[in-house]
């Protein structure tokens, strides 16, 4: 997997996080460097934390599944894409515009947007990734994007919100086909 690959699963992941941080910028009076630094650390912290647990979940199963590793990796991967798109869809999540940065609030908005990023790390256990590079980098764009994402609800509102979730979807999908494209084409 290369670096342009990696950038757009990084950001394909980040997109749920991108969405409530936008939520979370609409519900406050003046988006501080602060309130976004914060939001993008919790953020970025699960969503660098989470793929490396679930690598090493993966891991523990890899030699006995070698054979059909493009087929999870794909099939993680394309569950995730059309879960973030049917959610945008529907509208579904809109109960996460309080302005409470407070931890219990923030490691439950944090917990449930990585647990995409779960997936992906047990996929990633299956193909030529280093992990800690991988989640490093993943937790860095998911970082950036949060804290933008402060500042863009606090000035441009929610009707960016499902565009973003779709987008993100979309690009985790496109990932997965071409991840099972390659391996069958091989």
């Amino acid at each position: 997997m290369d670096m342009f690959e990696l950038f757009l699963i990084a950001v394909g992941l980040s997109m749920d996080a991108f969405a409530v941080s936008i939520c979370k910028g609409l519900a406050m009076r003046r988006a501080d460097v602060k309130s976004m630094g914060l939001v993008g650390l919790w953020f970025g912290g699960f969503q660098a934390l989470m793929p490396v647990l679930g690598y090493l979940v993966g891991v523990q199963f890899r030699d006995a599944i070698t054979a059909v590793d493009h087929w999870i990796a794909f099939g993680l991967l394309a569950v995730i894409g059309v879960n973030m798109i049917r959610e945008a869809i529907s509208g579904g999540d809109d109960d996460d515009g309080d302005a409470s940065l407070a931890p219990r609030v923030m490691v439950l908005l944090a917990l449930a947007t990585s647990i995409d990023a779960l997936a992906v790390g047990v996929g990633f256990a299956f193909l030529s990734v280093n992990i800690a590079a991988a989640a490093g980098f993943i937790g860095a764009v998911t970082f950036t994007l949060s804290a933008a994402g402060v500042k863009i609800g606090s000035v441009f509102g929610a009707r960016y919100k499902s565009r973003a979730e779709i987008t993100g979807g979309a690009i985790l999908i496109i990932m997965g086909t071409k991840i099972l494209v390659e391996h069958l084409c091989s």
